[in-house]
């Protein structure tokens, strides 16, 4: 749904998403059965996810490549802290009010988007100069020349519509590598981001630490695994355009395997201390610190690559006449994917127990690394299409 509205303009989605979202809260608050939570639940999802897809786009469109990959961890930072605070709030509250907070931020959202413009690449996508040109110098700088990047963006979008044009058929475009290769690229990555474990993480903290924490609070488990993505999100945004982004997706990928795998086998070890009389005398707790920094290490290590880089790449890999299709197919790709994983974890489990669970978890994650080593590009300090001086020259040879 995001992907068929977001070619009316970006900035148009977030403002016809926002109050609807916080309308979406306030039912769930006032819910009176199981069946009005799951209602509002799937309305609210729906409106969330067109909320992030286009924020992401609006950050990428917007950006110079000097800045680019830090804006698109400022996104990720503030979620953190959205996500800190309500799990601070959920030690205190009950659902229903901590529902009521959350339906303030919608609001901030939708009187924040007044002072801002639509991206100027949208914007001349739909043949509207004046107001491309006036959103481009507000972005710039009011002593900015603009003159030659509008032109770029201009040329590029022209060039891009002629190309497109003069190919036999819808067919043959959906097939060129211009969409399919950044379509398999970006859901990859998506496909590794939802099925090493983080969403398990998201959902299930206070659960697992229940069953691996002997002495230490669940609920400070969780709170601590926020502050740790917080602080890997600022780091993320200090180094992802200093170093690139395939640097820190190898990082990533190394530490969530090293840390999955420990975790796993904690988990094994746990389970034969509590399952076997002789070794019941150890001390309650002496080993929670083990189970807790192997959690931290991997929420360091997802908040640090896969989590705002692959979410940055949706936005720099897909040209423009493409980007609402190819947001959509990734983004729902991609809950698509949490949703299978966070069903069938709690099967696993019961399968092949808690450990078997992360130690299937930490050889997703060596898959993962080895995806980036082979077919990840990287980004680093590139133009997106429609700002890139050479881009009808790179569409001529791609043709």
């Amino acid at each position: 749904m995001g992907g068929m509205v977001m070619r009316f303009g970006r900035r148009t989605v977030l403002l016809a998403t926002a109050l609807p979202y916080t309308l979406a809260w306030l039912a769930t608050a006032l819910s009176s059965s199981v069946h009005m939570v799951s209602a509002t639940s799937f309305f609210g999802g729906m409106l969330i996810c067109c909320i992030n897809m286009t924020t992401q786009v609006y950050v990428t469109e917007i950006a110079v490549p000097e800045i680019r990959g830090c804006l698109s961890s400022v996104l990720k930072i503030l979620s953190q802290i959205g996500i800190l605070i309500s799990f601070t709030l959920g030690a205190y509250l009950n659902w229903y009010q901590l529902a009521l907070m959350v339906a303030a931020a919608p609001i901030l959202l939708f009187f924040a988007l007044f002072f801002i413009p639509e991206t100027p690449s949208s914007l001349l996508l739909r043949g509207r100069e004046t107001e491309a040109e006036d959103s481009l110098q507000w972005l710039r700088g009011p002593d900015a020349d603009v003159r030659q990047e509008l032109a770029t963006i201009r040329t590029n979008i022209l060039a891009s519509k002629l190309s497109n044009g003069t190919n036999t058929g819808k067919f043959k475009v959906l097939l060129s590598k211009r969409l399919t290769r950044p379509v398999l690229i970006t859901c990859g990555l998506m496909f590794f981001q939802r099925f090493t474990g983080a969403n398990l993480f998201n959902f299930y903290a206070v659960k697992i630490f229940k069953k691996t924490l002997r002495s230490m609070n669940p609920h400070g488990g969780a709170i601590a695994t926020s502050v740790a993505q917080l602080l890997a999100s600022c780091l993320s945004g200090m180094l992802i355009d200093n170093i690139g982004r395939l640097p820190l997706l190898m990082i990533s990928g190394v530490m969530m395997s090293i840390a999955l795998a420990g975790f796993g086998s904690y988990a094994y070890y746990e389970e034969v201390i509590r399952n076997t009389t002789d070794l019941t005398s150890a001390e309650p707790g002496s080993y929670d610190w083990i189970p807790l920094l192997c959690v931290l290490t991997f929420t360091i290590a997802f908040s640090l690559g896969i989590s705002p880089i692959s979410s940055l790449l949706i936005g720099e890999l897909f040209p423009l006449e493409y980007r609402s299709t190819g947001s959509a197919l990734a983004t729902s790709f991609s809950h698509l994917c949490g949703f299978v994983n966070v069903k069938t974890a709690a099967d696993f489990q019961d399968q092949i127990g808690l450990y078997g669970l992360f130690w299937m978890y930490a050889g997703i994650s060596v898959l993962c690394l080895l995806f980036v080593v082979l077919f990840v590009p990287e980004t680093k300090g590139r133009e997106i299409d429609e700002m890139d001086p050479k881009y009808v020259e790179s569409l001529c040879i791609n043709r």
